[in-house]
């Protein structure tokens, strides 16, 4: 079998980077290691069990990485410890876990079958943290060269949005205008202005009016379970639906890429691929794109000894950094409705926000994140006892919970990176990734401001004092990972280059958040993929 490009992953990279090709009329074949979805039947959120599942896993994800011994927890750091007013701590050991673990989708249209539809841009001062704090690398591309594809990437998903803000300039508005805040989400923005900070509409890939076929939001609020109207901007239903509509796009699905094969020049010759029955297969083609994200991309890569310059693969990790707090508020709010992330703060999300700490975050709703969307975990979460006064109390405090997030920078560090586990092997026999993550005190520091933050807009918003928080100090839980094919000019110091193409074989670009040199102060990362991914075809194959 034989394609022009083969891209390993289909999601916001890998869809991106169909959707750009096929514009030039450049054929592809994705390998997909997980299933279509189909969101008109298989998000069940019609269901009356719905509260009880999560988005419905064709492949469960649990155990495809594994971790390394974590870091001991420390009594000075007590205060970031997970909690809730029923249970108790959460983490009772004197170690920190990985339970919340690398939260990913494995089928076609990737995580973003599962993320809210946050699309963010870069702040343009955290594409330059070498240069002007000192830490983690520059990006070897400016915010403006990267400003027409963020453009390409919002019209082309139909982005939800309004306003201008200076640290992430435009050259357009938005395609649509911003989905309305719920009557929750205002109280939080009423709090907010109390302080005199900023509170906006988030942009988001999610429709506020009908657009390209698709229906505007119903705001059910479930966005994490799988949209089953087809308003939010998966890769899916967007990027790769306009890329299969040319006829030049091969989706190949239960295709576990294995191997990449090269020759005496270094490049990339054949992608081998396995079934789930067994059964191995390969492509030829003239490049390849990976795009599995920035924990299966390096193990790809580490599997297959493909020489990439200077040994950074896998190097350079960075993580979520969370904290979620959970309150009260004294009126019926309805907090179980609206779009979960439809508001934001970036008055702290410029590197140099906070004093004497490097790195910055942004605030918004995290009631739905917080899976406070349903009664049953009200009852087990919120409200706790017993018969007649837990039924009471159950219509009293239903749709009063009020949960605000702050999500913050991740500075590289050396004891942060992936290899392979010498102990653990998929079915395929290969060793699985093995995820060494380390929070140093900088970082500690940033969340004990994260969670200072939170506690008082959460105060100013009216809402009691927390019934639960929950932070990444005690337990690893991460969808959003960087870093791991770090891009630069100096293959010294990075495995790609400013285009993606990997030094060291010139026929090998990755399109994933691997690629990011920084984090960003909270930013999260599908936008700023795809935009990478369209410019990556832009300058290949220009």
């Amino acid at each position: 079998m034989n394609a022009d490009v083969v891209i390993v992953g289909s999601g916001a990279g890998g869809s991106a980077a169909a959707w750009a090709l096929t514009q030039r009329g450049i054929n592809c074949t994705i390998l997909e290691a997980g299933p279509h979805y189909d969101f008109a039947t298989d998000y069940k959120l019609d269901q009356s069990n719905w509260e009880q599942h999560g988005f419905p896993e064709k492949i469960p994800t649990a155990g495809r990485q594994v971790f390394a011994p974590m870091q001991k927890l420390s009594k000075r750091w007590d205060h970031l410890r997970s909690w809730n007013h029923i249970r108790g701590p959460s983490n009772v050991t004197g170690v920190r876990t990985a339970r919340g673990g690398y939260k990913h989708v494995v089928g076609v249209g990737g995580t973003t079958l599962y993320f809210t539809g946050e699309y963010h841009r870069m702040n343009r001062r955290s594409m330059r943290m070498r240069s002007d704090f000192g830490v983690a690398a520059d990006w070897p591309l400016t915010y403006e060269e990267l400003e027409p594809y963020y453009t390409q990437a919002e019209r082309l998903v139909g982005t939800s949005g309004g306003g201008a803000d200076h640290r992430r300039p435009r050259s357009d508005g938005y395609p649509l205008p911003p989905l309305p805040m719920s009557y929750a989400t205002r109280q939080l923005q009423k709090g907010h202005e109390a302080l005199g900070l900023t509170f906006e509409s988030n942009p988001l890939a999610v429709l506020s009016k009908p657009f390209d076929g698709r229906p505007s939001c119903n705001f059910c609020g479930n966005c994490n379970r799988g949209c089953p109207h087809g308003d939010k901007g998966s890769a899916d239903i967007t990027f790769l639906w306009h890329a299969n509509a040319t006829g030049r796009c091969r989706i190949l699905t239960d295709a576990t890429v294995i191997n990449l094969e090269k020759d005496s020049g270094g490049r990339i010759r054949r992608a081998v691929y396995a079934r789930q029955d067994g059964t191995i297969d390969a492509i030829s083609a003239e490049a390849f794109i990976l795009a599995a994200g920035a924990i299966e991309t390096p193990r790809l890569l580490l599997n297959s000894d493909v020489a990439t310059g200077s040994g950074h693969v896998g190097k350079h990790f960075m993580e979520s950094l969370v904290w979620t707090s959970v309150g009260i508020h004294p009126d019926q709010i309805g907090s179980h409705r609206g779009h979960p992330s439809d508001g934001i703060c970036w008055d702290f999300n410029d590197p140099d926000a906070l004093d004497s700490i490097v790195g910055g975050f942004r605030l918004s709703p995290g009631t739905a994140e917080a899976n406070l969307v349903g009664p049953i975990n009200y009852a087990a979460r919120i409200v706790g006892g017993w018969g007649a006064e837990h039924k009471e109390r159950m219509r009293d405090l239903f749709g009063r919970a009020l949960a605000l997030t702050a999500f913050g920078e991740s500075l590289p560090n050396d004891k942060s990176f992936i290899d392979l586990d010498p102990d653990h092997q998929d079915a395929f026999g290969l060793p699985k990734a093995r995820i060494h993550s380390f929070l140093p005190d900088h970082e500690l520091e940033r969340l004990t401001a994260m969670r200072a933050t939170v506690r008082k807009v959460l105060a100013a918003s009216q809402v009691s004092d927390p019934v639960e928080e929950f932070g990444t100090y005690d337990d690893f839980d991460s969808t959003h990972v960087f870093g791991t094919c770090r891009m630069g000019q100096d293959p010294a110091t990075a495995v790609v280059d400013p285009n993606g193409r990997c030094h060291g074989s010139a026929n090998l670009f990755v399109c994933d958040a691997s690629v990011f040199p920084s984090s960003g102060g909270g930013e999260s990362p599908s936008l700023t993929i795809a935009a990478l991914a369209v410019r990556t075809v832009d300058k290949a194959w220009a």
